[in-house]
């Protein structure tokens, strides 16, 4: 059946292929020939027919939203293929492909007015009308596009994790710089800085005359860098021959280890007091990590010269032993410093404009001793001299200003060299005089006969019947010089130490009395005299007393002394009843030179002039009565007044073997200058070759070195043992 002439169909039928090659695809009426036409939107032209105006009417109006594609990725299609030109060339291709297998896809129609022939925007399918005929099958709804997410969420999300970011690293910031700031800086400076000691010079000391007896001289010490030694054994090998230090030492001073707050030491000494050319050959080695500086060594001119009392320091200049010890504050001041900032390795070098601050040392003060040298070393002389008789002899002299007080001498034997101590034994280095223990004998007895003649039990020219033998407790008291119950003067007494007429005087006098004048001689207590570790010897208290005790503590035994004690007491005789404590020190000199004079030393009165001088008479006779026990230490010119001694040793309050003899005296007897006090212990015995003679010897040195005349305008007293 033929198609009526108003099917729509047949219509599209009769349009012209024209429609698609030039014309406008917009105009109606015209037939498509063998396919369907499409307008550059995609549509057929009978829908766009469709969609025109009904009646006429104007043409619909456009909104911007219909000239969008449906299609929200055809754009993209377009420019993967070449953009709008690669787009038509495709629909082209498309179009060719449909007319050989007879069916027409999309035409792609110039549109008027659009001289690019760019394609037109596409346009929005609107809803199917209600007056399309119903056997049209509806418009195809494109598929949705897929969700995208919200940038402006996205943006929010991170801005507020960079703020929170800027916000962490603010207040960490504001930590660090603010409370962390102090210990990060701290530590940080702690790792560069530098600290190099400046040692402070050490005071010297020197004699009475300013002869110098110690002093420190300019040397160097080597010091090493663990953290910077590449090879310890290799250094401690080339180091060892030039410090005289064994390797296998070397070595475990290079060794690294860590200070207490953590980080490792920059600095160990290896050796002080190191002489400038054995310094110089050091660095001249340019061993990685070993440094050389300034440095000071103490230096001991006299080598053994009063060795005993000036004592020695340790490499790190402090006092060990004698004075250098006792007065250690004094004589090494203020050691000062230097701390700068420095870089490591092979740039540790101070940094320019780090961190400087440089403390400068504070010398020490220097002392002034009453020590005279030349005496020192006589005395010294002649008591080594006299203890080479006997064997393991320990020996002391003690040579005495009367007037001042002031310790002129003080030797002992053995004796060491402070320059070099370490060769030393501590018996050699221990000062006899001052810590030296002893019963001292005979020599008391002066003392118990000074209490006597200032208390009236007797005078000068009392005697008294004297046994050979008296007995106290039981136990008996003898004498060297039987007196066969003669009457003996109180000048026989002395010269031939009559151990009973000295217990019966003291009978007289009493206990208590004679304690106390011992007391005020200065026996039981330390004399203060300024050598370190002096001891103080002890008095038999009252209480200990037992009745043996009252015949041997008036001859001098049961009472511990020491020699310095023992001359003490006997300068009090010499200077008229009046005890000056002994001493050594003069005065101090400070770094600027000042001069302080030592404390004044302690005095009291013991005795009274004339006792003191009716006295000193009566000891005239140990050294000038025929057979008198002091013969040997007469010095010929001079009057001289003294007593021997014979006692024993006392360690720890116990006897020792052998014995202890001594002699004290003064001269010239008429008007005493010197005390020399010279003490001997010889374990086999015989001291008393030792003693007399060579106080005889030592006070003649002393009289001829202070120039003091002969005994030529008075003579010795003529004495009478036995009077009738």
């Amino acid at each position: 059946m033929p198609p009526r002439s108003d099917d729509p169909r047949r219509d599209d039928r009769r349009g012209s292929s024209r429609d698609g090659a030039g014309r406008g695809a917009g105009e109606p009426g015209r037939g498509i020939s063998g396919a369907r036409a499409y307008t550059p939107r995609g549509r057929t032209i009978r829908e766009e027919h469709d969609r025109a105006p009904r009646g006429g009417g104007a043409e619909q109006r456009r909104t911007p939203r219909d000239t969008r594609s449906g299609d929200p990725f055809r754009p993209a299609l377009q420019v993967l293929d070449g953009g709008r030109a690669g787009a038509a060339r495709a629909a082209r291709r498309e179009a060719a492909a449909a007319g050989r297998s007879g069916v027409v896809r999309t035409v792609q129609a110039r549109i008027p007015g659009n001289p690019t022939h760019e394609p037109a925007a596409p346009r929005r399918r609107t809803a199917r009308r209600p007056d399309r005929p119903a056997g049209r099958r509806p418009a195809r709804k494109p598929p949705r596009p897929p969700k995208l997410g919200d940038p402006r969420l996205r943006l929010r999300l991170g801005t507020v994790l960079t703020l929170a970011l800027f916000v962490v690293i603010g207040i960490r910031l504001v930590v660090l710089q603010a409370v962390d700031a102090p210990a990060y800086a701290g530590g940080g400076v702690a790792d560069r800085t530098r600290t190099v000691d400046l040692p402070a010079p050490r005071g010297a000391i020197y004699d009475r005359d300013g002869a110098l007896l110690a002093h420190s001289v300019e040397a160097r010490y080597v010091f090493a860098d663990p953290t910077m030694i590449e090879d310890p054994a290799g250094t401690a090998k080339a180091l060892s021959p030039l410090l005289g230090i064994s390797v296998s030492k070397l070595t475990k001073l290079m060794q690294p280890r860590n200070l207490e707050n953590g980080n490792p030491s920059r600095f160990e000494y290896l050796a002080r007091g190191v002489e400038i050319g054995v310094a110089k050959q050091v660095q001249e080695l340019e061993l990685p990590g070993i440094g050389v500086h300034r440095d000071e060594r103490r230096e001991v001119p006299g080598d053994d010269l009063a060795a005993n009392l000036i004592g020695f320091t340790s490499q790190d200049m402090v006092g060990l032993e004698g004075l250098e010890a006792r007065y250690d504050d004094l004589l090494r001041g203020e050691d000062g410093k230097r701390v700068y900032e420095a870089g490591r390795r092979d740039l540790a070098a101070p940094i320019p404009g780090g961190y400087s601050e440089t403390t400068p040392p504070k010398p020490g003060s220097s002392l002034q001793l009453t020590l005279d040298r030349d005496l020192q070393y006589m005395t010294q002389v002649i008591l080594s001299r006299h203890t080479a008789q006997a064997r393991n002899v320990t020996a002391a002299a003690v040579v005495i200003d009367v007037a001042t007080g002031d310790v002129l001498s003080q030797a002992s034997d053995p004796t060491y060299n402070a320059a070099k101590p370490e060769a030393s034994s501590p018996v050699a280095r221990e000062d006899v005089a001052s810590s030296f223990v002893v019963e001292p004998g005979s020599v008391h007895k002066a003392i118990t006969f000074g209490a006597a003649l200032q208390e009236g039990v007797i005078t000068p020219d009392t005697a008294l019947p004297i046994e050979n033998s008296i007995e106290k407790g039981d136990t008996p008291f003898s004498d060297t010089h039987p007196a066969n119950g003669r009457r003996m003067s109180v000048a026989g007494m002395l010269a031939y130490s009559s151990n009973v007429g000295t217990i019966k005087i003291a009978d007289k006098l009493g206990r208590d009395r004679l304690i106390d004048y011992q007391r005020r001689f200065g026996l039981g207590q330390p004399t203060g005299e300024g050598m370190p570790g002096e001891a103080s010897g002890r008095l038999l208290p009252p209480d200990e007393w037992s009745e043996s005790s009252y015949g041997s503590v008036p001859i001098g035994h049961s009472v511990d002394a020491t020699p310095l004690q023992m001359a003490a007491a006997y300068a009090a005789i010499a200077n008229d009843g009046t005890y000056i404590q002994p001493h050594l020190i003069k005065e101090v000199i400070g770094p600027d030179g000042e001069r302080t004079p030592a404390k004044a030393p302690v005095t009291r009165p013991v005795l009274s002039p004339q006792n003191a001088q009716a006295l000193r008479r009566l000891l005239e006779a140990v050294t000038t009565v025929d057979n008198a026990t002091g013969l040997a230490a007469a010095v010929p010119g001079f009057r001289v007044a003294g007593k021997t001694g014979t006692g024993w040793r006392l360690v720890d309050g116990k006897k020792q073997p052998g014995e202890v003899s001594s002699f004290i005296g003064m001269a010239p007897a008429e008007k005493p200058r010197y005390v020399i006090a010279v003490f001997a212990y010889v374990p086999a015995g015989g001291g008393a070759a030792i003693a007399g003679p060579a106080f005889k010897e030592m006070m003649q040195f002393t009289l001829r070195h202070y120039k003091v005349p002969p005994s030529t305008t008075s003579k010795s007293p003529e004495f009478v043992v036995y009077p009738r």
